[in-house]
C-alpha cells in the first residue's frame, strides 16, 4: 500500500513499506528519457530500478533496495537522491544538444587531420604566395640562426682556408 512522504508532493513521490519500494512519477516535457536512463543507471548498483509510463506525459521510478528490507528513511533517501541525479543528467543533455554542432565541427576536423599528410594535389592548389609574418622578437627563429651553431668562428674558418693566417714555410723565410 503506497503512502505519501513527509515534505515531498504526494502526487509525485510515494512509498510502498511493505514492498520496501518508493515510486517517483517525473513529468515527461521536463525530463528527456536519456536522463532518466542516464540517472537510472546511476542507481543500478544500489537498488533495483523500474521504469514505467502509467500516460503519455509521465514517467514512473520504483526504486527498490537489492539488500533486504529498507527503512522508511533509506528509502526517502533513495528518492531525493535520484531526483537530484535526474536533473543533473538533464542539464547535461541539454549542454551536449546545444553543444551538439562544435562537438561535431570538432570531431570532423580531427579526423580529417588523422587522415594524413595533404596530396601532391592538395598542395598544388594551396596558394604559398603569402608573405612573411612580423617576428620583431626573433621568437620564429631557429636555434642555429639564432646562435649559429652550425656557423664556425671566423677565424677558425679563415685558419682552415688559409687566407688570413701566414703558412709555417711563410714565417721562416
Amino acid at each position: 500500500m503506497s503512502e505519501p512522504i513527509a515534505n515531498l508532493p504526494s502526487d509525485l513521490v510515494a512509498i510502498d513499506l511493505q514492498n520496501h519500494a518508493v515510486s517517483l512519477t517525473v513529468d515527461a516535457t521536463l525530463y528527456p528519457l536519456t536522463a532518466l536512463y542516464a540517472a537510472a543507471y546511476i542507481f543500478i548498483d544500489r537498488c533495483f530500478v523500474l521504469l514505467d509510463k502509467p500516460d503519455a506525459g509521465h514517467f514512473r521510478v520504483t526504486l527498490s533496495a537489492k539488500k533486504g528490507e529498507a527503512a522508511d528513511a533509506v528509502l526517502t533517501g533513495y528518492v531525493g537522491e535520484f531526483a537530484n541525479e535526474l536533473l543533473s543528467c538533464a542539464w547535461r543533455a541539454k549542454i551536449a544538444e546545444e553543444s551538439r554542432a562544435l562537438i561535431e565541427s570538432a570531431t570532423a576536423q580531427a579526423l580529417q587531420g588523422a587522415m594524413g599528410p595533404p596530396s601532391l594535389d592538395d598542395l598544388e592548389k594551396f596558394d604559398f604566395s603569402e608573405e612573411a609574418f612580423d617576428d620583431p622578437l626573433g621568437i620564429a627563429m631557429s636555434w642555429e640562426e639564432k646562435y649559429g651553431k652550425n656557423k664556425k668562428k671566423a677565424g677558425e674558418a679563415e685558419a682552415e682556408s688559409g687566407t688570413s693566417a701566414p703558412k709555417a714555410s711563410e714565417e721562416h723565410s
